[in-house]
């Protein structure tokens, strides 16, 4: 990191509430790997790190200020009442402060604080949003790319030269992930994807310029940068330090909401956003170029995440946090590229307790955006109970019963005709370890000429007896298995023979990205 005036005494001293021209109570302290947010109780202080990492360029005294006031005027398109004004950092007796008359030390961004509780990552995950509420923000975004500036130099990025070498500096800056967050095999299967996809879809991108959709956009549309206030879309913190991320396709900018949304499986909430932007701005051939720039977002993101590890400034946990986010954002960037080459399928599991047949449910569903159904949950829901509720009862008893067994098999049946019928594919959780209840299944997937794969899910008895052990210790598991019920589990359970339909043998020993691995090479190659 180049030389700067930002010392640990210096961040130390701005916890102080009299370094700020607000009253506050608090300050509180985030770190990104390019800025420091100071956050008092109504306003944030955000001073930008020296760094440079040659797609930004943060390195001087100059650039920190010029930046600071491309911030406060790019976001002001969006965040008019937000975005107050730059203020400089100066010298004073005990370290620095936003007040005084003492030296320049450096230039912030001062805004008002919006809050927390509405930010839309949070109102995603905890199921308070709606599909109203997204449309909003959709016809939101639309005004905005309406009225955005274009010119021959802004339409110049929406080339597919530009777009190309944009992706050979990604991967290039992405080379030493390579025993980290983004494997080698991974990198590859993007890579390839991408320049196929741009060799037969070079007109394409023509008529995107030709017909006025590159425009000087946002940049960094995801869910941590809108807040929704009483029915208003706050769209904040745009990309305001390299006109080649902000200058782009408004399919680009779009697509970014869009990935977020699939990496936190809200991909109903996405599905609606597209059809409202769609409907609002007249571009239905938006939709062909929607999932390679879903890619591209994806990828950035991972990029993005991975550069936090790297920051000895930012808490270990954190950047632990940063590097699972950094491997799921490339997984999902992946899974957009296999996505095209996957038929309609019915994807059954087919296992005993504890063989970690929901986490490769789960991730599955993820990285290939398919609906999912799971059988635990199912069943508590047709017994009136939440999914985590324990339920403790004799092997083939009560909320296990035969009848409770073909009622919960029969609602997974209908879920799976349903989404079959819509054209999607779907993964459905559940045991399955009788003849019988696979064979309702592979035919469902025939009456709908959908491919039909049984995941045999197995790990190593030790592993398995360990997860039982540890689920039951923990507590709030939706699954009610334990090492109790296992060998009488195991007793009736009947390994699916070829007769059956594709059978593909998964080990869960390793992590979830590596059983899904080996799933990919049974579905993808010859």
């Amino acid at each position: 990191m180049p030389a700067s005036a930002i010392t640990p005494y210096i961040l130390e001293s701005l916890r102080n509430p009299s370094a700020y021209p607000v009253q506050t109570r608090t300050v509180e302290l985030i770190q990104t790997h390019i800025s420091w947010l100071f956050l008092t109780d109504t306003h944030v202080f955000k001073l930008k790190k020296p760094v440079n990492f040659g797609f930004l360029d943060f390195s001087t005294l100059d650039l920190r200020r010029f930046y600071c006031y491309e911030e406060l005027r790019l976001n002001r398109r969006l965040c008019p009442d937000v975005y107050e004004q730059v203020i400089a950092l100066r010298e004073t007796d005990t370290g620095a402060a936003f007040v005084g008359t003492g030296k320049i030390l450096e230039y912030a961004v001062m805004m008002k604080r919006l809050p927390a509780d509405r930010m839309l990552d949070r109102l995603v995950d905890e199921g308070r949003i709606s599909v109203e509420e997204m449309q909003i923000i959709a016809l939101e975004i639309c005004k905005f790319h309406t009225n955005a500036a274009t010119s021959e130099h802004i339409s110049a990025f929406g080339s597919l030269d530009q777009i190309t070498f944009n992706w050979r500096e990604n991967f290039a800056q992405t080379a030493p992930l390579q025993t980290s967050t983004l494997p080698p095999a991974t990198c590859d299967t993007i890579r390839s994807y991408v320049e196929s996809f741009a060799d037969s879809h070079r007109s394409l991108f023509t008529e995107r310029i030709e017909n006025g959709y590159i425009r000087e956009c946002d940049g960094d549309i995801h869910l941590g940068n809108i807040c929704l206030v009483d029915r208003t879309a706050y769209i904040f913190d745009c990309i305001e330090f390299n006109e080649r991320f902000r200058y782009s396709d408004t399919a680009s900018d779009i697509a970014f909401l869009l990935m977020d949304l699939d990496f936190h499986r809200r991909h109903d909430l996405a599905d609606a956003t597209l059809s409202t932007y769609i409907s609002a701005s007249g571009d239905a051939d938006l939709v062909k170029l929607i999932n390679f720039y879903k890619i591209y977002r994806a990828f950035v993101r991972g990029k993005v995440e991975s550069l936090q590890i790297q920051d000895t400034g930012i808490p270990l946990e954190k950047r632990a946090a940063a590097e699972k986010r950094a491997v799921r954002y490339f997984r999902l960037a992946q899974g957009y590229c296999m996505q095209s080459s996957l038929p309609p399928t019915l994807f059954i599991t087919c296992g005993t307790m504890g063989c970690g047949k929901s986490t490769l449910s789960e991730q599955l569903a993820f990285e290939l955006g398919l609906d999912t159904c799971s059988s635990d949950v199912v069943r508590k829901q047709l017994a009136g109970l939440r999914p985590e509720t324990a339920v403790r009862v004799p092997f083939g008893e009560g909320l296990y019963s035969h009848e409770m067994n073909r009622n919960t098999y029969r609602q997974l049946e209908q879920f799976a005709e349903k989404t079959l019928a819509s054209g999607h594919s779907v993964v459905i959780d559940a045991g399955f370890g009788s003849p019988a209840e696979r064979a309702v299944f592979a035919r469902l997937a025939a009456s709908h000429h959908a491919k039909f794969i049984i995941l045999l899910v197995q790990c190593s008895p030790d592993e398995q007896r360990q997860r039982l052990h540890e689920r039951s210790s923990r507590g709030g598991s939706v699954s009610d298995g334990r090492i109790e019920l296992l060998d009488q589990h195991k007793g009736i359970f009947h390994c699916p023979d070829d007769s059956e339909g594709k059978i593909i043998p998964v080990s869960t020993n390793g992590t979830p990205e590596d059983a899904l691995n080996s799933v990919y090479k049974r579905l993808f190659q010859p």
